[in-house]
């Protein structure tokens, strides 16, 4: 146990970290605002919605824990865990804060099915458990763009290119399925994207800043 809890013990971070989020999450779902600024774009309009597209949506919840777990107890190099962590950390922070200085929904959400099937079961009790609030950024288009670009970004997965293309393939599905689902507006996947751009650049930055401190440290120790 002590063996596989020193070889593992950086997975706390996610764990922690979860913990901090969640809390924060549950807080402002809770918080009673007098007002909520209503996110709409015309281009909302021209999408329709899809039922089907309930499928990729709750992979993401898959997609996530595989991928965080693969980075954990498979990635070779743990910077590329933190770095992950780092951006998932830094990029749902900003939500949260967005969410309490700006109070935000949707209202795009189909009263009514025009069909009655799994799908749309499956549908009506995701909007039973999910409110319509604090919708921008998507974080469910952040986090999946950002773990592409973690499993694009590995050397692990170079020759893998089934495993970047299924990657690269559930990732869009995902993104397009927030807006299939009236789950979220153009404008918050808009935003979840460039987050997602922003902060993966900024936190590349970091890292190959404080590795290129590590090699000029060891060659100073060489030498």
């Amino acid at each position: 146990m002590k063996k596989f809890y020193d070889n593992y013990k950086h997975g706390l971070w996610i764990i922690i970290y979860m913990m901090f989020y969640l809390l924060g999450f549950f807080i402002l779902e809770n918080a009673e605002h007098r007002h909520y600024h209503v996110i709409h774009s015309w281009l909302d309009d021209q999408i329709p919605f899809c039922e089907y597209f309930v499928i990729p949506y709750l992979l993401w919840f898959v997609y996530m824990v595989v991928g965080v777990c693969w980075f954990i107890f498979r990635s070779r190099d743990k910077r590329e865990y933190y770095q992950l962590i780092s951006v998932l950390a830094i990029g749902m922070t900003i939500f949260l804060v967005v969410s309490c200085i700006y109070p935000n929904r949707q209202d795009l959400r189909p009263a009514v099915f025009a069909r009655h099937n799994i799908f749309t079961q499956m549908v009506q009790m995701l909007y039973a458990a999910d409110t319509p609030t604090n919708v921008l950024p998507s974080i469910h288009v952040f986090n999946s763009l950002v773990m592409f670009y973690a499993i694009n970004g590995s050397p692990q997965f170079k020759e893998r290119r089934g495993v970047r293309a299924f990657s690269g393939v559930l990732s869009v599905s995902i993104v397009l399925s927030t807006m299939f689902l009236k789950q979220h507006s153009v404008v918050d996947v808009s935003l979840g994207i460039l987050l997602s751009v922003a902060v993966q650049m900024f936190c590349e930055h970091i890292f190959q800043k404080q590795a290129e401190g590590y090699r000029k440290e060891n060659l100073r120790r060489i030498y």
